[in-house]
């Protein structure tokens, strides 16, 4: 059987730190797996707050080209800084068919019991999804509650001397059906009826 493809990755939050450590254990363990490295990508002086990040996105890239096998990683926090990014990536190495393996944390996808914990991952994804839309439904019933008007406002309706206005200031001056909309508080196309020969006063 050919050994695995593994691409490495490390990153550093500021540039007076050293990736070596990191390094040297991924470098280690891989040799342990039999596995064969490929690339190592490494981002430094680079906070993991940041969703992109030049080796990031290079890693990313040769795992859709389907150049990797296996993405190993020192720690969770190293490769991601938030749930949502870790999911996301999780993911995308799920459809890829590609491993992922924090090696210091004992996660490692490429095993059997790695399906399992990619299902337990997606299962935490629509538990937050499913929070975010309770959590909308409810401030709008809130809103709702205390009488708030919800969605866009309402188009000015305007009267016969208001409507005699527009069309007095289109006449006179050639301003844009846009510029008298947003004068008017209409919109574009009741600006434009408004000043046809058989416009009347609308929405």
């Amino acid at each position: 059987m050919e050994a695995k493809r593994v691409a490495l990755y490390t990153r550093v939050s500021t540039n007076d730190q050293h990736p070596e450590m990191q390094r040297r254990e991924l470098v280690e363990y891989v040799k342990r797996r039999g596995w064969r490295l490929c690339k190592e990508y490494c981002d430094k002086g680079v906070s993991g707050t940041k969703e992109h990040r030049p080796a990031l996105d290079a890693l990313l890239e040769d795992c859709r080209r389907s150049k990797i096998d296996v993405v190993v990683v020192w720690k969770f926090d190293r490769f991601a800084r938030s749930l949502q990014q870790l999911l996301h990536a999780l993911e995308l190495f799920r459809k890829l068919g590609i491993g992922f393996v924090s090696c210091t944390e004992a996660i490692d996808t490429s095993l059997p019991h790695g399906e399992m914990l990619f299902q337990i991952i997606g299962a935490i994804a629509q538990w937050e999804r499913s929070l975010i839309v309770e959590r909308v439904r409810a401030g709008l019933q809130h809103a709702r509650s205390q009488g708030k008007r919800l969605g866009r406002p309402p188009l000015r309706v305007l009267n016969a001397k208001d409507v005699a206005a527009l069309r007095r200031e289109r006449a006179r001056t050639k301003a844009t059906f846009r510029e008298l909309a947003s004068k008017y508080g209409v919109s574009v196309f009741t600006a434009h009826r408004l000043c046809s020969r058989s416009g009347r006063a609308v929405h």
